[in-house]
């Protein structure tokens, strides 16, 4: 009875907001699941109650984050304190004490990232997208390495929210170190989105371009945490940037 409520709620989410509401409803349905019948609740408020353009971002964020976890097949104490951290400086803590209850139970559920990230595809501004593909390489490598089965997933839900192959791979450098890249200035450049047989003068014009498509401000509105995020992927621009510098003589 309760797994027939759980799916009758998502059915119901999915006429309401599409696959990311379906979700919500699901989830809601789930905090019916004991004898009594009665809806869980953290402190003395609801988990949710209705579907919202906020509570969209916050869930398909969350939806995206299991998929990254779930990734390597075992989820990791260090994910789910860089995920906390980032809840608490985001939201506050009874709004995160929410979510990582969301994020519990998006965990035990076989969810569509395809479909969640065709939506957010269609209705986040790209900068946004950005800001979350690199957050995702951030969980991924917080345990100290990406996986390969991590690093396929992040390809995977790169495509699907429509981030840019050159910024995928732009991203993908500040995380992962390819075997044949001794100098490591391979990936500096890929960093900046260009070949080693870049001029100087295409150098230059590169990171202006980067540094335009980086620079915090482009998230601002999004809170103080995230961009503080973006400011550690705009002085990895810069990082990239000096050492193919030094490398070349540049001025």
């Amino acid at each position: 009875m309760a797994s027939l409520i759980k799916w009758i709620g998502g059915g119901l989410g999915w006429v309401l907001g599409g696959p990311i509401g379906a979700i919500i409803g699901i989830i809601i349905g789930s905090f019916f699941d004991t004898s009594s019948g009665e809806q869980t609740e953290t402190a003395d408020r609801p988990i949710y109650k209705k579907h919202t353009q906020e509570g969209d971002f916050k869930v398909s964020f969350l939806v995206l984050i299991a998929a990254i976890m779930r990734a390597d097949g075992k989820v990791m104490r260090s994910e789910l304190d860089l995920v906390k951290k980032f809840l608490l400086e985001q939201f506050g803590k009874p709004e995160a004490e929410r979510l990582l209850l969301l994020l519990k139970e998006i965990l035990k559920q076989p969810f569509d990232v395809v479909e969640v990230g065709k939506q957010i595809r269609i209705y986040m501004e790209y900068p946004i997208r950005l800001q979350m593909a690199y957050f995702l390489f951030s969980l991924a490598a917080v345990d100290g390495e990406v996986q390969r089965s991590e690093v396929e997933e992040l390809e995977r839900i790169c495509k699907i929210i429509g981030i840019y192959p050159k910024d995928y791979a732009s991203l993908k450098a500040m995380f992962v170190r390819e075997v044949s890249d001794v100098s490591g200035l391979s990936g500096a450049y890929s960093i900046l989105e260009i070949s080693p047989d870049a001029t100087d003068e295409e150098v230059k014009k590169a990171y202006r371009k980067m540094a335009l498509k980086y620079h915090p401000d482009k998230v601002a509105h999004l809170g103080t945490s995230v961009q503080e995020s973006a400011k550690v992927k705009f002085q990895r621009l810069n990082q990239a940037y000096n050492e193919i510098k030094r490398q070349r003589g540049i001025n």
